[in-house]
């Protein structure tokens, strides 16, 4: 994984548990960087697991454990030693229910850059601006950054956390149903945003709406019982799979 180009994620033989329930096995696969790959498969399939996984999120829930390997440009990131504020600043996460701070709207951009040191207003002031941009907000919200972040739409709020997430200045953005909740209008301007971001960065995202995975991502991976089932592009993987079961879920055979 070239050095100029961070954001590579590769598994081999990864495996997880929530306490005795094993619910990864041996997943293997390697994620392009600045591309967008999207993870699919029926509900309590392992997707959200594994996008979880990447930046450690799942530790905060007693008893897990995992093994084998998963890496970010080539650092085991369950290895010894590694800086799990730091990773989480590498790997920043948008959720599924958009969930702002009870603060005002450059106060949540500003958060994550405050929490790491920075003080210098103008500096903070360059970082809001520039999230806010990067995300596709700043024109609507500019002349009210002081008013309270939760009086935004939801559309708007949901764009507001993948800002808050752009401020640490990520090398990856992993995105669980980041549209689920979102109305038609939302949802087009939040996959029109991750195709301006993957030329800055890697995106991962996890969703079961199949047409918008075969709209925003360059790469496909199905999960089905804690197991990969198939990786490649999105275009093969949706046209001519190679696997039995994904042709039969992308059909809508199941799931």
């Amino acid at each position: 994984m070239s050095a100029d180009r961070p954001g590579g994620i590769e598994a081999r033989m990864f495996s997880f548990w929530y306490g005795e329930k094993q619910a990864l096995f041996d997943v293997s696969l390697a994620i392009r960087p600045r591309s967008i790959t999207a993870l699919i498969g029926p509900s309590g399939c392992g997707k959200s697991t594994f996008l979880r996984s990447i930046n450690r999120l799942n530790e905060l829930i007693p008893g897990t454990r995992a093994s084998g390997v998963l890496a970010l440009d080539g650092m085991d990131v369950y290895g010894r030693g590694v800086d799990v504020v730091a990773l989480r600043q590498r790997a920043g996460m948008v959720f599924q229910r958009w969930n702002p701070f009870p603060k005002s709207i450059y106060d949540n951009v500003a958060f994550g850059p405050r929490i790491n040191g920075e003080r210098d207003p103008r500096v903070l002031d360059e970082i809001v601006e520039r999230s806010l941009q990067r995300a596709a907000l700043w024109e609507e919200v500019r002349d009210r950054l002081h008013h309270s972040a939760l009086a935004l739409s939801g559309g708007q709020q949901q764009r507001l956390c993948i800002a808050r997430g752009l401020a640490n200045d990520p090398e990856v953005l992993l995105l669980d149903e980041p549209a689920s909740a979102l109305d038609p209008i939302a949802t087009q301007k939040i996959e029109e945003l991750l195709f301006e971001l993957k030329g800055e960065l890697t995106v991962v995202i996890v969703t079961h709406n199949l047409q918008q995975a075969a709209r925003v991502s360059d790469d496909t991976a199905f999960f089905y019982l804690g197991r990969l089932i198939e990786f490649d592009t999105t275009d093969r993987l949706f046209t001519s799979p190679r696997e039995e079961r994904t042709e039969a879920y992308v059909t809508g055979r199941f799931g």
